[in-house]
């Protein structure tokens, strides 16, 4: 029986931390769901009824995060804190080597805020095409 190792990419104490404001569907995007952090965020959490399942599904999210993206230099954790607390400044997108659209950022308060909505879509994708790269995968 063969086994492969897997190595995890996203973290379930940093899944659960954002739950707690995941009525918002913050542990959602995190977990790289983002259709459903949308539906979360436009429902509160379905109403609250889909946060309160989530309680028991976050262990389930990060294996299958784990999964689906690829490790390397670049943290998901530290690209999620610093696209939350300062993706207004383009930090996380120095961060992910992306020095012209840092500075964008930094120059427009993050494109006018709507680079930072676009960014919580698909900065999962970044961080793992950033870790493709890395290993020289394309």
């Amino acid at each position: 029986m063969q086994t492969t190792e897997r190595h995890p990419t996203h973290s379930v104490v940093f899944g659960y931390v954002l739950w707690i404001f995941g009525i918002f569907g913050a542990h959602r995007f995190y977990f790289g769901k983002s259709l459903s952090g949308l539906l979360y965020l436009c429902t509160l959490g379905l109403l609250g009824i889909g946060w309160l399942v989530d309680l028991v599904l976050i262990p389930s999210m990060e294996r299958e995060a784990s999964r689906t993206y690829t490790t390397g230099p670049f943290d998901y954790n530290v690209a999620w804190v610093l696209c939350t607390f300062l993706g207004a400044f383009g930090i996380h997108r120095f961060y992910l080597g992306k020095i012209f659209t840092g500075a964008l950022y930094l120059f427009t308060g993050g494109l006018f805020g709507l680079g930072i909505i676009y960014d919580w879509l698909t900065l999962n994708e970044q961080v793992h095409n950033a870790n493709c790269e890395s290993h020289g995968w394309k």
